[in-house]
């Protein structure tokens, strides 16, 4: 999801991909993102001026949602808006060159068939140094592809949107959609405390079959990076089996026909990551064939381990709110790219706040975030984080005389 400078990071990429393309087809042609009535009317430059002239919700994603807040006005969840943007663009040069209608003509070449802005184009535009105000936008990490695609306008339209810019002449022109754009809310929204016991069932397809990945601890047990995992399923055992993890085939501590037991602890620190993980099971030089037989592909979570919180100095606003921020460390790396959440459940049997927040956009992977907490009540708080979607672990009290026997007690931080 992105946040406010989605709009001006689509406009800035889209400037940036067209000048690149462009240049190589018309020489001196520069392309700008102005009103039309702010360019020089008489002028003979060569180049193509991209304008945002109208920005609407994405029919698609309008269907209705759950409500967002509860009767007594909590937020439920973080709100989001999906969006389509639609451009204006002309064309401008020597008309005896026909320069116009050449910087048309390359423009419809490269958007012919609709154009994806990846997150490695966006990525690219965002580390410009002259667009350093749109270095906080995280929209490199929406997950929904941006498509730029060319939209039919009637002479009668165009005529209306040229006749907004007062004694501007017409230039040659032609509009484009850039859809769909996500927008989330900034109000952070609560998460109740997670559900202890969880059951799944992987099907087998191939002929190595790896039916179920599970911690050897049992199949409610949560998967860490610390855990030895048995992969169970059909046909495994080979003398030579290996298992691919993480991009490296690593040799298992046992196999036989129908499981296999890998230690997580026996892959370099620097290679997993919290979330999704998939695995094979890899029989080198199989049968008679002098090639690698693969099973097929499974999937397990692994879920972060939060080492230490660290506080950051706290400021007390006048209507007893906090803000701060927060340092965590993390048991494995975490990407530049992953989407990490933390969730804070306030410790106590007679209140039940919780706030939700996301940690900006990185450039660098590593195994601490800081993550802002803003308007948050003093108080005793649960920590919890989720990186892609894998939530970090609850302890919980262990002692049957004490009174908070088999709550949740850690991680933990106080707000005072």
């Amino acid at each position: 999801m992105g946040n406010h400078l989605a709009i001006a990071a689509v406009t800035a990429s889209f400037q940036r991909i067209l000048q690149e393309s462009l240049q190589e087809d018309v020489y001196g042609v520069r392309v700008t993102t102005l009103k039309p009535n702010a360019l020089d009317g008489g002028t003979t430059e060569t180049g193509v001026n991209i304008y945002l002239y109208l920005v609407t919700p994405n029919q698609a994603y309008r269907s209705p949602e759950p409500m967002s807040r509860r009767p007594q006005g909590e937020m439920v969840k973080r709100s989001q808006m999906a969006y389509d943007l639609q451009f204006l663009l002309s064309f401008y040069g020597n008309e005896n060159e026909l320069e116009p209608q050449r910087l048309y003509g390359s423009t419809a070449r490269l958007m012919q068939d609709g154009f994806t802005l990846t997150p490695d184009m966006i990525r690219d535009t965002l580390a410009d140094p002259t667009l350093s105000y749109l270095a906080e936008s995280d929209l490199p990490n929406q997950l929904e592809p941006i498509r730029l695609v060319p939209t039919e306008i009637s002479v009668e339209n165009l005529s209306k949107i040229w006749s907004v810019f007062f004694q501007t002449p017409y230039s040659l022109s032609c509009t484009y959609k850039a859809t769909v754009i996500f927008i989330e809310g900034t109000e952070p929204g609560e998460r109740a405390l997670p559900v202890r016991d969880r059951r799944a069932v992987v099907l087998p397809f191939q002929t190595i079959i790896i039916e179920q990945i599970i911690a050897q601890g049992g199949l409610r047990k949560p998967i860490l990076s610390t855990s030895t995992i048995v992969i169970s399923g059909q046909r495994l055992y080979h003398p030579e089996a290996r298992v691919r993890i993480a991009g490296i085939d690593v040799i298992p501590q046992s196999v036989t026909d129908t499981s296999v037991v890998l230690n997580l602890d026996s892959i370099p620190d620097d290679r997993l990551r919290a979330g999704a993980q998939s695995l094979q099971v890899v029989h080198p030089n199989s049968s008679s064939l002098d090639r690698t037989a693969e099973s097929n592909l499974a999937a397990f979570v692994l879920r972060p381990t939060i080492e230490s919180l660290t506080l950051g100095s706290i400021d007390h606003r006048s209507s007893g709110q906090c803000d701060t921020e927060i340092t965590v460390q993390f048991d494995v790396i975490v990407g530049a790219s992953q989407l990490v959440v933390l969730v804070l459940n306030e410790f106590s049997s007679q209140r039940s706040t919780s706030y939700v927040f996301k940690a900006k956009a990185r450039s660098q992977e590593s195994h601490e975030i800081t993550i802002a907490l803003e308007g948050v009540m003093p108080g005793e708080y649960l920590v919890r984080a989720q990186i892609d979607g894998a939530e970090s672990l609850l302890s919980y009290d262990t002692d049957r005389n004490s009174p908070t026997f088999n709550w949740y007690n850690a991680p933990k931080i106080s707000i005072v």
